[in-house]
């Protein structure tokens, strides 16, 4: 049976400090601080590190350095809300019901801030949530706030210049001041400031690079010319070959041209927020927290950026589901992880790092063995679209698919049946499609068990999405799909 905020909060201090282990032990040192900065459609190919010619990342390069790098890391839902749900609960998006965006994380679903606020933690949030559902202006209350304590967000904006939020229990909005990412980092920073001399948890969770792409700082964007953008291979050549969606502007041209252009907006983006990464990181070195604080970066889903022809999210393609996964802990050496890590694995390996035991409620992988270099097996990732939705109706030639992501292939089926099979060692920018090769077969077949495998464990029946959508009782639009909220 699924234990529930209202389950656990009575017997989680039952654990004590008698478990505590990993970064910690009992009654030497006190427990690690807890800092989780992620970004909002930040694929895992858009960094300096990651070999990405363009891209300027000076101070995520310099923490990959003393990190793990998770270069195998997955969204196991490659879309805003149901990545960010399972991030927070540690279950698959069918078994806490946020499977598409603008729709409510129910208020007793048991949080990773219900957990370790249980456990003496002080709790924070600043930035994007997107987990309400009921408006993407409107006031949290703090029961939507899933055991957060301190309160600085807004459901959802992309409006990074004129950003509102929710100060707490003030609701009256107010505006980040500037570019909202970085007086987020100023804020967050504050509160590092105030409360380090006791145990404490923040989220961090920046709206870009996530599109409009041209609304960073001018000083950004003033390093990057779209004419000399490296296009990945990928990347159709010509207009015909791309899907016409939602954002296209016709004022940008043809598609190659709007492909440069996204781009360096893009990557603008992600020069801004590696400066004020590099600020965050630099405020916990003063202040003498560096030791003893895990700090996590990653992003809920990646961004297609004419990759294949297509654009945003939800797709099964490594610029989409892939994201950066970089993880600094006390007394874990940095070094390159092949390992695949999944959304769901955030929350149990964040508890196994800090001496918390593993909520039974918990459907993701404790990876603290790992992280400490001891003998552990990794699993392939399960990544998944269960409704075809928002930025990719099926009338924009959306589906439901289901797939894994192993160190070395991709392999996804819809409902049809088996759809793709990439060989990523080989063929870094899945150009060629293996699933139809006589060739693969057994190894198609093979990969094919262990998807059943994943499927089976987490109650996932396959179906098309719009079971699922009447079985939470979710409401639908002319379109037919769950729609994005004003």
């Amino acid at each position: 049976m699924a234990i529930t905020r209202r389950d656990f909060i009575g017997i989680a201090g039952a654990a004590g400090t008698g478990l505590l282990s990993g970064c910690m032990t009992a009654g030497t040192r006190r427990k690690p601080n807890v800092i989780v900065v992620f970004a909002d459609q930040w694929r895992a190919s858009a960094m300096g590190y990651a070999g990405n010619p363009d891209v300027k990342t000076p101070n995520f390069d310099a923490f990959r350095n003393e990190s793990i790098d998770f270069v195998n890391a997955t969204s196991v839902c490659p879309v805003c809300s149901p990545a960010r749900a399972s991030m927070l609960t540690g279950k698959y998006p069918l078994n806490h019901g946020v499977f598409v965006n603008d729709v409510h994380l129910e208020d007793d679903e048991y949080s990773i801030a219900d957990h370790f606020s249980a456990h003496g933690y002080q709790t924070a949030y600043i930035g994007k949530w997107h987990l309400d559902g009921r408006g993407r202006s409107a006031y949290i209350p703090p029961q939507g706030r899933q055991g957060f304590g301190f309160w600085q967000a807004l459901e959802c904006s992309h409006n990074y210049n004129h950003s509102p939020y929710y100060d707490n229990n003030n609701q009256e909005r107010k505006l980040w001041e500037g570019y909202d990412a970085f007086d987020q980092t100023e804020h967050a920073i504050s509160y590092i400031r105030e409360n380090r001399d006791r145990p404490f948890m923040l989220w961090m969770s920046w709206g870009p690079p996530h599109s409009p792409y041209q609304q960073a700082p001018e000083a950004f964007r003033k390093m990057y010319d779209p004419e000399e953008v490296t296009l990945r291979p990928n990347l159709p050549g010509r207009p015909d070959e791309f899907q016409m969606t939602l954002n296209w502007d016709p004022e940008l041209g043809d598609s190659l041209q709007k492909a440069r252009t996204y781009l360096a907006g893009y990557y603008a983006h992600c020069s801004a927020l590696d400066a004020c990464f590099g600020k965050l990181r630099r405020a916990v070195q003063s202040m003498g927290l560096d030791d003893n604080t895990i700090i996590v970066f990653t992003s809920d889903h990646g961004d297609m950026l004419g990759s294949h022809g297509l654009w945003h999210k939800q797709q099964p393609y490594d610029e989409s589901a892939c994201v950066p996964f970089l993880m600094k802990a006390p007394g874990a050496a940095g070094r390159i992880e092949p390992s695949p890590i999944n959304t769901p694995d955030i929350m149990p390996t964040l508890c196994g790092l800090c001496g918390l035991p593993v909520p039974g409620s918990v459907e993701g992988r404790d990876y603290t063995p790992l992280v400490q270099g001891l003998p552990f097996k990794a699993e392939p990732s399960l990544i998944a679209n269960y409704h075809a939705f928002g930025q990719c109706p099926a009338t924009n030639g959306g589906k439901e698919w289901r797939g894994i992501r192993t160190e070395q292939y991709t392999y996804v089926r819809d409902l049809n049946g088996p759809w793709l099979l990439f060989d990523n060692l080989v063929d870094p920018c899945q150009l060629n499609n293996l699933v139809d090769a006589p060739e693969q077969l057994g190894l198609r077949q093979q990969l094919d068990q262990i998807l059943n495998r994943k499927l089976a464990a987490t109650r996932d029946t396959f179906s098309d999405g719009m079971d699922y959508v009447r079985k939470w009782g979710y409401e639908v639009d002319e379109t037919g799909t769950v729609s994005y909220l004003p």
